[in-house]
């Protein structure tokens, strides 16, 4: 009879053990399937803010945050559902209804806590893509802007070839298509090179804008080429002339040195020399103009020649600073009343247009040229002494008519704005 209880209380045992083992199994691949869930939702949220932090850097710095907060909870859910099932074996079937309990138990509570990381990781993924939608609708407006600029690039590339087959240098139409390359590199790089939406397609348009510009450089190699060669012609008709100058510019400073005081030329004395080597100067561009030509570079060649035709200008200012300061000088000592008379004349004019505005503008203007008045009648004593000054008057007449414009201009001003 012993027997027979004995062996009944066991198959009761039994049969509430593997009762019990039967339920921590269904808890366990429960728990496998909310983990599983878990991992895949928590991969595609990491790679929705992947992409918004490649789209927009800077607006993903949050969401960023937050995720990573998120992933630290689900990592330390997957660690725990790990470390619990390493810890119940429920394939061991000698194991009590008390174990299977316990593993139950545990499995329950990080079936849990998995699920619940799976909702937060839903949630985030919800708020995360209503800010994506805005981005994700612009980003179809990349490709075809990617499409232009390597379009433009390649049609840059052909003309690029075609000068150079044509024996141009095309320096400097290839340095500007290696940017659009760069940007286009980068754009193309992984997660839009770091640029976000807005900067990558800032950076296509701006290569579909330099590849233009490359295109149209090597289109026009040919065309600088013919420039190139008739300005070479003119440039050096140009400074024979200026050349030719140098000579009558020394007869006027000889004469302005014997005839008229220090105050006259002192300002000019170099003059003769700065031309000659104006001209030198000149002549060496025009010679690296020509050495360009030969090899061509017509850029380079421009360029030279700009330098060239920028030396004979300053040298032909020059020479006739000297030339007319000579004419000026002998007019004024042939009749020293001529220019102060032209200059009495603008005087006179404003101080009409003075009297005829009245009350409508401020008297201190009729002051102001009364006392240009008082220096057109002193000017005349520069010119007393045995060495009359003539440029410092010529100088003072000239202030004397600048500040008559100017009062003129005032008053109209002031009528203007009263009116």
């Amino acid at each position: 009879m012993r027997g027979a209880g004995e062996r009944r209380r066991r198959g009761r045992r039994d049969g509430a053990a593997q009762t019990a083992r039967a339920a921590a199994v269904a808890v366990r691949e429960n728990a496998a399937t909310a983990f599983y869930d878990m991992e895949q939702t928590q991969r595609y949220v990491g790679g929705r803010v992947t992409l918004f932090a490649d789209l927009d850097p800077a607006a993903a710095e949050s969401a960023q945050r937050e995720f990573a907060d998120l992933n630290g909870k689900a990592d330390h859910a997957a660690r725990a559902y790990i470390t619990v099932l390493d810890a119940h074996n429920l394939d061991d079937e000698s194991r009590s209804a008390a174990e299977y309990d316990a593993a139950r138990r545990a499995l329950t509570a990080v079936l849990e806590r998995l699920t619940g990381v799976t909702e937060e990781l839903n949630a985030f993924a919800v708020r995360l893509g209503a800010r994506l939608e805005r981005l994700e609708a612009a980003l179809d407006q990349l490709p075809p802007r990617l499409t232009a600029a390597r379009q433009a690039v390649a049609a840059a590339e052909e003309a690029i070839e075609r000068a150079r087959r044509a024996g141009m240098d095309a320096a400097e139409p290839e340095a500007v298509l290696a940017r659009a390359h760069d940007l286009l590199a980068k754009v193309s790089a992984p997660g839009l090179g770091g640029l976000g939406l807005s900067g990558a397609m800032e950076a296509a348009d701006e290569a579909r804008r330099l590849a233009e510009t490359a295109r149209e450089q090597a289109e026009e190699l040919p065309k600088a080429a013919e420039k190139v060669r008739h300005a070479l012609i003119a440039v050096r008709t140009r400074v024979e002339a200026v050349a030719g100058r140098i000579e009558p510019v020394r007869e006027a400073m000889s004469r302005l040195l014997r005839g008229y005081s220090l105050a006259c030329w002192q300002d000019l004395k170099n003059a003769p020399s700065a031309i000659e080597e104006g001209v030198a100067r000149a002549r060496e561009r025009i010679a690296e103009a020509e050495a360009h030509a030969g090899r061509g570079e017509w850029a380079q060649a421009q360029r030279a020649l700009t330098a060239a035709r920028t030396e004979l200008n300053a040298a032909d200012r020059r020479a006739g600073q000297v030339t007319g300061r000579l004419a000026d000088l002998e007019a004024t000592a042939a009749d020293p009343s001529a220019p102060a008379e032209a200059v009495r004349f603008t005087v006179r004019d404003a101080q009409r247009l003075v009297v005829t505005a009245g009350s409508a503008i401020s008297p201190r203007h009729a002051r102001d040229l009364d006392a240009l008045v008082r220096r057109l009648e002193a000017a005349p004593a520069k010119l007393r002494g045995p060495h009359p000054d003539y440029w410092s008057y010529l100088q003072e007449l000239e202030s004397i008519k600048t500040a008559a414009r100017d009062v003129v201009e005032r008053v109209r001003a002031e009528r203007a704005g009263r009116g």
